[in-house]
C-alpha cells in the first residue's frame, strides 16, 4: 500500500509510474487526497472539540469547589453539547478512514523506473537466456501423455477424487516429487534461508497483509464459516510471520524458505497451454522471502535471481528471465523477473518461477518497520519469490529428459531420488 505522505506529495509522480500499468489513476489519486484531506481537516476538529471539552471540565469542577454551582452547571451544558460533537466528529472521522483505506487498496505498486511499459505479456523483456534445447526423438511426447505412459501421474483419478486440477502422483512420479522439494529447501538452506513450516489457512488481515486481498480475492478459496483462506503461495504466510513488527540491525536480513501445497481456483481457462501440470489448483512450491533495508533490497533481488538461475543450471534445463511489463506486473510489485523453461515437447516457455520487490507496499500493510540510526521507525523492503514451483519444473524435467528407453533423472536429483530413470 502506498503511504499518504508519498501520495499527498508525489501525485503527478505515482500518476505518471501508474500509467507503465496502463492505468490512468488521476481520478482516483485526487479522490484519496481530497478524502484524506477531509480526513485531517475532521481530525483537527474533534482535537480541538476534545480539548475545549477537557478544558471545561477542569473549570467546571473548580468552579464547584469555590460554590459556584450556577456557573458551573451553565458551562455543564456546554461541556454536554461538545461531547455530543466529538461523538458526531469521532464517528465522521472513523467513516471517512475506512472510505480511505479501501480507496488505498485500489491503488497498485509504482513499477520500478527499469520496468518497461507494455500493454500485454508480449511486451516483456527478456534479458537473460542460458542452457541447450535438446533434440528430442521421433515419437517424443508431452509430459500428460509420458505421465500415463509410466504410471506416474494420473490426472483422471485426480478428477474423480476432486475434479480437474487435482492430480495424483503415483509410484516414481511421486517420489521425483518429493526429491524436488527436498532438493530446493537444501539448495535455499546452503544459501542462508531459514526452513520453516506455516500453515496452509490465512486468516484475512494476513490476506490484506500480503496484497492478495482484496485484489486476487475471487482466484483464493475461502473457508467461509471461519473466514479463513487456503493459501495461493508461501508468500503470505511467511511474511505475514512479521507482520506489526518492529525488526532490529542484528535481525536483518531476513531469510526463509518454506515449502507448501498452493491452492489457486485458476477458472476459465482450457487448451493445451492449461494441459497436465501446465496450470492446477492444487501444486507444490518451494519459496524464499527476504526483508531488507530499503538500500540494499535491489542487490538482494539481484541475489535472488542468481540463487534461482544455480538451481536450473545444476538441473541443466534451459531457461530464459524475462522483466516484466508494466502490464504484466503483479499488483503488489515494483519489479518482477519471471523464470521460464523451456518445454521441448510442447515446443513452448513454462513459468516455473517468478522474484519480485515489492519495496515498502507490503511492508505498509503489514506494519513492518526497523529503526533507523536516528531511533526513528522505518519501513522496510519485502521480497519473494518461487524455488521454485515444482508443476512445470516436472513437466520440463519429464519432456527434457525423455528417451526412446525412458525418462533419465537430473544427475543432481539422484541422490534424492534413489533412482536415475523412469521406465
Amino acid at each position: 500500500m502506498l503511504q499518504l505522505q508519498s501520495i499527498r506529495e508525489h501525485q503527478e509522480d505515482i500518476i505518471t509510474g501508474l500509467k507503465k500499468r496502463n492505468i490512468d489513476a488521476t481520478s482516483l489519486v485526487n479522490e484519496i487526497v481530497q478524502l484524506d484531506e477531509k480526513r485531517r481537516h475532521t481530525q483537527a476538529q474533534l482535537d480541538n472539540t476534545l480539548a475545549e471539552s477537557n478544558t471545561l471540565s477542569k473549570e467546571i469542577g473548580m468552579l464547584f469547589k469555590s460554590g459556584k454551582a450556577q456557573e458551573a452547571n451553565v458551562l455543564k451544558k456546554k461541556s454536554g453539547a461538545l461531547k455530543e460533537d466529538s461523538k458526531k466528529l469521532g464517528d465522521l472521522l472513523n467513516e471517512t478512514a475506512q472510505s480511505l483505506q479501501k480507496l488505498l487498496y485500489q491503488l497498485p505498486n509504482i513499477p520500478h523506473e527499469s520496468v518497461p511499459s507494455g500493454s500485454s505479456e508480449d511486451d516483456n523483456e527478456e534479458v537473460f537466456r542460458e542452457g541447450n534445447v535438446p533434440v528430442l526423438h521421433d515419437k517424443a511426447l508431452p509430459h500428460w501423455d509420458l505421465a500415463k505412459k509410466y504410471d506416474i501421474i494420473d490426472f483422471e483419478l485426480g478428477v474423480k477424487i476432486s475434479g480437474a486440477g487435482f492430480p495424483v502422483y503415483k509410484g516414481k512420479g511421486a517420489k521425483l516429487q518429493r526429491a524436488l522439494i527436498s532438493y530446493f529447501l537444501d539448495k535455499n538452506s546452503e544459501a542462508g534461508y531459514t526452513e520453516v513450516q506455516v500453515p496452509h489457512l490465512v486468516n484475512e488481515a494476513s490476506g490484506f497483509g500480503t496484497g492478495q486481498l482484496p485484489d486476487k480475492e475471487g482466484q483464493m478459496y475461502h473457508i467461509t464459516e471461519d473466514n479463513l483462506y487456503l493459501i495461493p503461495t508461501a508468500e503470505v504466510p511467511v511474511t505475514n510471520m512479521l507482520r506489526e513488527e518492529i525488526l532490529k540491525p542484528d535481525e536483518f536480513p531476513v531469510r526463509y524458505t518454506a515449502y507448501t501445497p498452493c491452492f489457486r481456483r485458476e477458472a476459465g481457462s482450457y487448451g493445451a497451454h492449461v494441459r497436465g501440470l501446465n496450470r492446477l489448483h492444487q501444486f507444490d512450491k518451494v519459496e524464499i522471502v527476504r526483508v531488507e533495508y530499503p538500500e540494499n533490497s535491489y542487490n538482494a533481488l539481484d541475489g535472488m535471481v542468481e540463487h534461482v538461475k544455480s538451481i536450473l543450471r545444476e538441473l541443466k534445463l534451459p531457461y530464459r528471465i524475462l522483466r516484466l511489463c508494466g502490464a504484466d506486473l503483479g499488483f503488489t510489485s515494483a519489479l518482477t523477473y519471471d523464470f521460464e523453461v523451456f518445454s521441448t515437447a510442447q515446443d513452448r516457455w513454462l513459468e516455473i518461477s517468478s522474484v519480485s520487490n515489492f519495496e515498502t507496499y507490503q511492508a505498509s500493510r503489514l506494519k513492518l518497520r526497523y529503526k533507523d540510526e536516528n531511533g526513528k521507525s522505518q519501513l522496510a523492503h519485502t521480497l519473494n519469490g518461487s524455488a521454485l514451483a515444482l508443476p512445470r519444473v516436472l513437466a520440463g524435467i519429464l519432456e527434457n529428459y525423455q528417451t526412446v528407453d525412458g525418462i533419465k533423472i537430473p544427475e543432481a536429483l539422484i541422490p534424492y531420488c534413489g533412482f536415475d530413470t523412469i521406465d
